[in-house]
């Protein structure tokens, strides 16, 4: 749910193209043998929280017969030396998202909606932009798959305290994030909107609150009996913190409270995990047909989905794959919290945990030894057998581009660093990209599925070859291997353009690196006087000036991590104010290199120094022009 954890990751990105430096990660993964016990599990995760300084978590491990362990591990709230346990409430973000799905389908069941009705029908109040609405309506599948082509939440709607709102007035609060960039039911990107707006059709259809059908609808039949989408007594629930695992972070309230501001204890989890493994059936009790889960946890929207690929984000359920298994759930995040519900439906096994940290290296940690534990006897999912394949499928080897932004803000971004080379040969397809090297092998004429350089082969296709239509020629891949719940659809562009971005990236990155590089030099020669040429300050300082901006820029995103970017960049704060003058500057300062350069006498300006800033300042200006393009200049994250 909390797109604000790809604002450090693409800031990251960015630094690591712009100062040109290849970084590695260590392997998350525990190298130790599974756990063989119970005891042993707890050992093992209580160390992880213990080495990456997570305070506590809560865990369920549940068979289709029932838990096989419920429990709290560590600190619930280090001020007051309070421990979690079975009972204590966490915020389980995203995973709420499951409960807007079920009451959908739930509705669906009982023919007082389908998923095929188009949002304008059931919801005309409801503002939303479609440019293709007359032949391609937004429909209620599209809102709970992502598929609408709407941007996700914008920082304003995250930082807004809806206490006081209603569900429409939410709705109606900042809606311009809902404006379908493609046709919707073609690409699927993550936006948490779409399930909001589903939550409100659920209301208007049954006559109370989003909250009060689930609470009697599923929380009482489930067994559920704590979980809650209101802000519990401090004695019931965690406090959740920083990454660094110490400093408390405020209760959040979600704009749309429907798709994550669920609390709920591992007891609580337990069963639901339960409702899951038995398809509905609980305790005996079928709160609803076994067939919704089928329907639940298959796409069927995007264009990979009607061409075939069955792995991919469904109604709020997604598949991964890790170690050869698949796996079917929901993730969540909110600031100081992460979650994971997951489960393996034909092995009737699942798990739950969640951290009261915004630790995602423990997260990780945490679910690799939790997968080792409950998968150690199971037999893994057999591997497709490789096909030959026909020539039309050598057809796709050229360049692409990403064509599914979750967030329009980062599209200036994605799409250079996600340039890559797609290319068929000897039976294989594979992906060339910055820091990327992957091999796919076929199992259809047009489905391939991931090979990993170690570790265990998936067992399901993940990529697929669209068939051409009046867009162009794309592909679509599910980085479900990589546990996310963004697939991401690739447009082929021309060789000639590819390589034309390639090479103005690479020359703007060298060009703005040399400027830092190059400052100490006349710095040093200006204050010692030596050799000093008064008439190239100028074209030396706004150069110098231009760049730092663009450094405090990374700078600003990189210190606005998930745990306060909403915080900080939703609202006016320094902070943001701070991001949009930097845009500023560095647009200001690129229009005074050209006039620095213009203007300076070529009499008193050496020959190689007026070559250098002027290829500096056409590198200022590219760069410029294209954050002019994309909005960047002036960028306003608070509005």
């Amino acid at each position: 749910m909390f797109t604000i954890v790809n604002v450090r990751l693409l800031f990251s990105i960015f630094i690591f193209a712009f100062l040109g430096i290849a970084c590695s990660f260590q392997s998350i993964a525990d190298n130790k043998a599974p756990a063989q016990s119970i005891a042993e599990l707890q050992t093992q995760l209580e160390n992880v929280l213990k080495d990456m300084h997570v305070p506590g978590m809560s865990i369920a491990i549940v068979h289709r017969d029932g838990p096989e362990w419920v429990a709290g591990l560590g600190k619930a709230d280090l001020t007051n030396d309070r421990a979690v346990t079975a009972t204590t409430l966490f915020r389980i973000g995203s995973v709420s998202k499951g409960f807007v799905s079920l009451a959908v389908l739930k509705l669906a069941d009982e023919g007082k909606l389908s998923l095929e009705d188009p949002l304008q029908t059931q919801a005309p109040e409801v503002w939303f932009g479609n440019k293709w609405e007359e032949s391609d309506p937004v429909r209620i599948v599209h809102l709970l798959e992502n598929t609408t082509g709407w941007d996700d939440m914008h920082l304003r709607e995250f930082a807004k305290d809806p206490l006081t709102m209603s569900s429409f007035d939410t709705l109606d609060y900042a809606h311009s994030s809902r404006i379908s960039r493609w046709c919707p039911g073609t690409r699927m990107s993550y936006c948490n909107s779409g399930p909001a707006v589903a939550a409100y059709i659920v209301e208007k259809i049954v006559g109370t609150s989003f909250e009060e059908y689930v609470r009697q609808n599923f929380f009482i039949p489930i067994g559920m009996r704590t979980a809650t989408y209101f802000q519990p007594v401090s004695e019931l629930t965690t406090t959740l913190y920083h990454s660094d695992g110490k400093t408390p972070l405020p209760y959040w309230n979600l704009l749309y409270r429907s798709i994550g501001s669920i609390n709920a204890s591992a007891n609580d989890m337990a069963n639901y995990l339960l409702f899951y493994l038995n398809r509905g059936n609980i305790h005996g009790t079928q709160v609803i047909p076994a067939t919704i889960f089928n329907r639940m946890e298959v796409p069927s929207s995007t264009w990979a989905a009607k061409e075939g690929l069955q792995l991919g984000y469904g109604l709020s359920n997604y598949c991964t794959i890790h170690d050869g298994f698949v796996y079917n759930g929901h993730e969540g995040n909110v600031p100081g919290g992460l979650t994971a519900m997951t489960y393996i439906s034909n092995e009737g096994i699942g798990y739950f945990y969640s951290l009261n940290s915004g630790n995602r290296e423990a997260f990780k940690k945490v679910g690799s030894v939790i997968r080792a534990y409950i998968t150690q006897n199971l037999q893994k999912p057999s591997i497709p057998p490789m096909v030959s394949l026909p020539e039309k499928s050598y057809a796709y080897s050229g360049w692409y581009e990403p064509n599914s932004p979750r967030m329009e803000m980062f599209s200036f971004l994605e799409r250079l660093i996600g340039v890559s080379y797609i290319h068929v040969e000897d039976n294989k397809l594979l992906l060339n990209s910055i820091g990327e090297n992957v091999t796919f092998l076929p199992v259809t004429d047009s489905q391939f599925r991931y090979v990993p350089t170690k570790g265990s082969e998936d067992p399901e296709p993940t990529l697929k070859l669209l068939k051409p239509n009046a867009e162009g020629q794309f592909i679509q891949l599910n980085w479900g291997l990589r546990n996310a719940s963004q697939d991401v659809t690739f447009k082929r562009i021309p060789t000639w353009f590819a390589i034309f971005e390639i090479v103005i990236a690479g020359f703007v990155l060298l060009a703005l690196l040399s400027t830092l590089i190059y400052a100490p030099f006349w710095i040093f020669q200006d204050l010692s006087k030596k050799h000093s040429f008064p008439a190239e300050r100028s074209m030396q300082l706004w150069p110098l000036v231009a760049v730092l901006s663009l450094l405090s820029i990374v700078v600003i995103g990189m210190l606005s991590n998930m745990d306060v970017a909403i915080s900080r960049l939703g609202n006016l704060t320094v902070w943001s104010f701070s991001l949009f003058l930097a845009t500023i500057v560095f647009s200001a300062a690129s229009v005074a290199c050209v006039i620095a350069l213009w203007r300076a006498p070529k009499s008193e300006v050496r020959g190689i120094v007026r070559i250098y800033s002027t290829m500096i300042t056409l590198a200022l200006v590219i760069t410029t022009a294209y954050f002019a393009y994309w909005g960047i200049i002036g960028l306003r994250t608070w509005a």
